[in-house]
This record gives structure tokens, sequence and C-alpha cells, in this order.
């Protein structure tokens, strides 16, 4: 099936299809790996509505996550990657997460518009970029959230559905892996001691078996990873959403200490860090597939 053709068409602004799935010449294991956060095609009606500079906007970028976790189709598994900003639209929101604040026309209000993701700014369409600055000049009609959720929003999301559902169908289970990275300041907040390294996300147990966070944090401490679990990153929507592991489908949010690989100013790679960084990941999902749901068939 050619997802990309079916349900990611041309979207105003973008020269290409909105999303990338990358598939393993077959799929081999019942994992699903998603970058969110890592798009950085920046349409240009968002530039010309900003006050940021182009380095200021890119602040809430998971910088070169998809790199980082590149070579996972060639383990089996498939990777879908959002080429959009996550300051045009965030994919790991839920779409009714919209803020009032953003718009001319009030949203429809429900518990979502008042949510703390809304709260601080960050909702489905933003309001500020991570370190708080605002993101527009001036307000913007309700209509263009409407655009980009059903351009970018509802695609990626029916892509990851597609690739969650087919996993299932194929192995009886799917894990899906959520990929990000946070920012040190934030990893250093997430309680006493040293920063963590990694921190992983299972919604308290609720999006996916036990034994799949404790076999990642067992494989990521022989790595040589601090690693830390739900603080402050349980798992967003993508976790919330799909982890259902009664049904099979077992969801876990990893969190990467940007401080490992990025310059967090200038939001360049750190060459040699970068590179080791990633031959560890690597190694990471290699023993990581090898665990078995289990639901699985």
């Amino acid at each position: 099936m050619n997802v990309l053709a079916e349900i990611a068409g041309p979207v105003a602004g973008f020269a290409g299809p909105p999303l990338e799935i990358r598939a393993p010449a077959a799929q081999g294991v019942p994992f699903v790996f998603a970058s969110p956060h890592s798009g950085r095609d920046y349409p240009e009606d968002l530039l010309r509505a900003t006050r940021l500079d182009p380095l200021t906007l890119r602040r809430s970028e998971d910088c070169y996550v998809d790199e980082l976790f590149a070579g996972v189709p060639a383990l089996g598994a498939p990777l879908l990657l959002a080429l959009f900003p996550r300051a045009y639209c965030d994919a790991n929101r839920d779409p009714a997460e919209l803020d009032p604040a953003v718009f001319l026309e009030a949203p429809p209000s429900t518990p979502h518009t008042r949510s703390p993701r809304v709260h601080a700014g960050l909702g489905v369409i933003a309001r500020v970029v991570r370190d708080g600055t605002d993101i527009y000049l001036r307000k913007l009609p309700l209509s263009e959230a409407t655009r980009r959720l059903a351009g970018l929003h509802a695609p990626y999301h029916a892509a990851l559905a597609g690739l969650v559902g087919d996993t299932r169908r194929r192995f009886g289970a799917c894990v899906l892996i959520d990929c990000h990275s946070m920012p040190s300041q934030a990893a250093s907040a997430a309680g006493r001691g040293p920063a963590p390294d990694i921190i992983l996300g299972d919604r308290y147990g609720a999006s996916c078996a036990p034994g799949l966070t404790a076999h990642a944090e067992q494989v990521l401490r022989a790595l040589g990873f601090a690693v830390a679990r739900n603080n402050p990153y349980a798992g967003g929507y993508t976790a919330e959403r799909y982890g259902a592991p009664g049904r099979g489908i077992h969801a876990l949010q990893i969190e990467i200490n940007r401080a490992l690989y990025l310059d967090e100013e200038r939001l360049e790679k750190r060459p040699s860090s970068f590179d080791l960084l990633r031959q560890r990941l690597e190694r990471f999902v290699e023993a990581l597939v090898a665990w078995v749901p289990p639901d699985a068939g």
C-alpha cells in the first residue's frame, strides 16, 4: 500500500507530502517507530506570520531525532517522520487542544482547550516556542487551525494508525516507540542527582506492558545511559491514544537529552558526539526489537 499517496496529498505551502514513511525491505519485528517533532520544513506562510527569527522559531524542534533513529528500517521496523515543524502543527497533541489566545474566533470550549499544555502555550497550534517567546505577530483565523489539522495532523495519524494496525494484524501485537528529544534544562529538572540522558514515558504503566519499559531501561543502562521514568515526560497524545496493552498495542515514549549531541544555542550537531550517540542508539534499537510482546502470535 502506498500510504503517502492515499492519505498525504499536497498541502499548501509544502513542496511535497507532509510526512515520510521509511519502510524496511520486509518488516521482521512487531515494532513501529515515529518522530512527530523533528520536522524542519517551514512553510512560507509561517515565516511571514511569525515575529521570530528562523533560529528562535526552531527552538521547539526535536532536532535531528529523525537522523538519530535513521537505522531503524535496516533493523526491520518502519519509521514514520513528520516533515512539518512542531511550531506549525504539533502531531503529539490532541487535535482539540486549541489555544483560544491564538485565534481571532474562540474554538469550541472543551476540557482540551483548558489543558496544561494549552495553558503553557503549547497546544496543537502552538502560541509560543519552547523558551516561551510568542510565535505570531497577530492572531490567526480559526479556519487556519482547521486547514493545518486536516492537511498535517490527520494524515500523520492516519499513517501511524495504519502502521500500528498492519503490524498488529501481522504479528498479533504492536510496539510503538515515540521518539523525542528534550532540552537539557528540562532533563535537569527531572529529579535529584545528575540529569538523565534518557527518560522513558509509559504513562505510569498505562500505555505498555511493564516488561517493555523494564527491558528498554535495562538495555539503555547496559549501554551506559542514565535513565529515568515518566518525570517530567510520561508520554503525550501519541502514547495516550495508541497505548492499549490489553489489546496488544504497547506505546513507549523516549526522550533524549539534547546535551548529548547538540549545541542547544546554535541548534547544531556536535559531530563526534552525534555520531557516537547514533551508534549507541542503533545498538539500543537492535536489542529493543528483540523484546517479544506477551500477546504476539
